[in-house]
């Protein structure tokens, strides 16, 4: 089955197989002024409209019983300006597509996520991210936007525009599908560089007595700590002047395909069907990764595939915060009796000026709790959600969580400024769906 999310039958199912909609019609609009008149005549016909990428949020923040726009035909790049150090791409183009195209070029993002399957304006509408000191999330590399309003006029804004454009430019980098549809992105590129990856296994404890250090000491800094054990894997991905020494193809494969993949899909099958085994299995889990050193171009290090499907909620911490809260998660794990086969990952972004980034005002740190697809994880997300609100945790759009408007309007200071933009550009909730109306009030 491929990575993107499935139609079949007229449902349609996003990645992680929990949410299902069935939209009154769906629509592959082959241009910007098709997807404007699909646009319009979806408010004639009194219908909401909603666009989808490859489906990888785990909310239903692109769920609708309206009209579905389905963005396959809406991709490639427009324009790469190499004075302003700018590309322009269709929204629907997949973000593994746009690396390809960037590495051809001999450029690269800045910083990335840790899968490259979703669409461009998928990924920036959900506020996707990697791990950084000092660069942040996909969306923080904007430097223009194109969409689709619900009068179904276009309108392009950026940093540089009038006050409203500039309104509209912070709100819209990270805009939910709330303020009108996306059609294209122009993002800031750089000449393509070289990373070099260390990967180590670590004891739990000494990565948070070591936690600032190993932040201040590297450009991204991440850790998977395994639920049931001491252990974690660490990964430092630091500018390198080369020569490149990619990860060999057997090992490559061994480790990435076989081990994190192969045996890692069948030991969450086992870990199902036979809780009680899933301690034994993460001790062995956390130690079957050796530590490894390779030296590649940016999205070869920052990517990987992930093919064992999961259900994910994940949270911003204020990076202060993080020690603390992670030693209250495993606290709670170790008392529970809850038995988690995924392990837990941890990464940090500096402070944006995006009107809805987990990371607008503050410098933060995310820990990402996941279930193996089909497990029941409702007890676990529900213990480790506590423990994040305690701490002023912001929910990443695109994954589970239970918040609504009233505590968004407590987390996020400039709330108010984004509901407010709404109500100027879709009076009338053209974009509404059940999740936006629990997020953004109605």
């Amino acid at each position: 089955m491929s990575t993107t999310a499935s139609a079949k039958n007229g449902t349609w199912r996003n990645w992680g197989g929990n949410v299902a909609a069935r939209p009154a019609r769906q629509v592959e609009p082959a241009s910007v002024e098709e997807l404007a008149a699909a646009v319009r005549k979806a408010a004639e016909d009194g219908l909401k409209v909603k666009a989808v990428g490859t489906g990888h949020s785990f909310t239903s923040i692109a769920a609708t019983d309206g009209v579905l726009i389905r963005p396959q035909l809406l991709t490639g790049i427009r324009t790469i300006d190499r004075d302003a150090m700018t590309v322009t791409v269709e929204a629907g183009t997949p973000l593994k597509r746009l690396n390809a195209v960037l590495a051809r070029e001999g450029l690269s993002l800045t910083n990335m996520g840790d899968i490259m399957e979703q669409t461009v304006s998928g990924a920036t509408s959900t506020g996707t991210h990697g791990t950084g000191r000092e660069s942040a999330s996909i969306a923080a590399q904007i430097k223009a936007l194109e969409l689709v309003t619900a009068e179904g006029s276009v309108l392009s804004c950026s940093e540089k525009g009038t006050e409203e454009e500039r309104a509209i430019f912070a709100a819209a980098r990270i805009g939910l599908g709330a303020l009108g549809i996306v059609t294209a992105i122009t993002f800031a590129v750089e000449p393509l560089f070289l990373l070099t990856a260390r990967e180590e296994p670590m004891p739990f404890e000494r990565v948070l007595a070591e936690f600032d250090q190993l932040w201040a000491e590297n450009e991204h800094f991440e850790f998977y700590w395994f639920p049931h054990t001491g252990n974690t894997n660490t990964k430092r991905n630091n500018r390198s002047a080369g020569p490149e020494q990619p990860v060999g193809q057997l090992a490559g494969w061994f480790e990435d395909e076989f081990l994190s993949n192969g045996v890692f899909q069948v030991a969450q099958w086992v870990g199902r069907a036979a809780p009680a085994t899933v301690p034994a299995i993460a001790q062995i889990s956390s130690k079957a990764l050796s530590g490894r050193t390779y030296t590649d171009i940016p999205y070869k290090v920052f990517t990987s595939p992930r093919r064992v499907r999961f259900v994910e909620m994940e949270y911003a911490v204020p990076r202060a915060a993080l020690t603390d809260t992670l030693r209250e998660l495993k606290a709670m794990v170790d008392r529970s009796g809850l038995r988690v086969s995924f392990p837990v990952e941890v990464r940090t972004a500096p402070a944006d000026d995006i009107t809805l980034s987990t990371a607008c005002g503050r410098d933060s740190a995310y820990i990402a709790v996941h279930m193996f697809r089909g497990t029941p994880y409702q007890a676990y997300f529900t213990a480790a959600e506590r423990i994040f609100t305690a701490h002023e945790g912001r929910p990443h759009w695109g994954k589970v969580h239970t918040r609504d408007a009233e505590y968004f309007a407590e987390a996020y200071p400039r709330f108010g400024e984004f509901t407010a933009l709404r109500d100027r550009l879709d009076p009338e909730r053209l974009f509404q769906n059940d999740y936006l109306r629990r997020v953004l009030g109605a």
